[in-house]
């Protein structure tokens, strides 16, 4: 497959082998499916959307989609401008010993949200979900499914006490970001991991 995704050769040949009504890929293609990937997110959320779906709402077809996104959690992160993704928060706390896992995950969202352009996405999400039930249904199937059950069972850890880790996380940047309580809202970063890195880690020191 070329890089627009359509096979080489005449273009009478390329024009038959496309299906009827889709569009071949261009330079704005990956705009089209984020556009599209976004109203699916937001009318069927994210168990019930399909890359299958979503190549459909774009008018693509879905190798299309597999070309630009790595899957569908990979096109949700990019969707929603998320700083972070899934499988870069399970390399983190799966390439350490498990008992440097909680330091490793306590630096890497306090070090992700220090910058503003990371943030402001993840705290406008908020912001909708706050008076949008489907985007909280939306958030609350994506963090299950590709976030932290992937993580507690990598690390071998309860769902309960992962979701509690990350809850806990979460509090810590709407405190320091959104309210802005001082001292936390200008402590050092490293103050802060050295001071939250025992409870995070007990979360998944526990045993099953």
């Amino acid at each position: 497959m070329s890089g627009d995704g359509l096979a080489s050769g005449d273009e009478p040949v390329a024009e038959a082998r496309r299906r009827p009504g889709r569009r071949p890929g261009s330079a704005d293609t990956r705009g089209q499916i984020l556009a599209a990937a976004r109203e699916t997110f937001a009318e069927k959320g994210f168990d019930k959307a399909t890359i299958r779906g979503i190549a459909r709402q774009a008018g693509v077809d879905p190798a299309l989609v597999h070309h630009y996104f790595s899957g569908k959690e990979g096109m949700f992160v990019e969707a929603m401008d998320l700083p972070i993704t899934p499988d870069l928060v399970l390399s983190a706390v799966t390439a350490v010993p498990r008992e440097e896992a909680g330091e490793r995950l306590v630096r890497l969202i306090l070090t992700i949200v220090a910058e503003e352009g990371a943030r402001q996405p993840v705290l406008a999400l908020v912001r909708t979900a706050m008076t949008n039930e489907q985007m909280v249904a939306t958030i609350r199937e994506f963090m299950t499914r590709a976030l932290l059950n992937r993580v507690a069972e990598a690390l071998d850890v309860p769902p309960i006490r992962m979701e509690a880790a990350f809850a806990q996380m979460f509090g810590v940047v709407l405190v320091r970001y959104v309210l802005r309580l001082e001292p936390l809202a200008s402590a050092d970063i490293e103050d802060l991991v050295k001071l939250l890195t025992p409870t995070i880690q007990g979360y998944l020191d526990a045993p099953r």
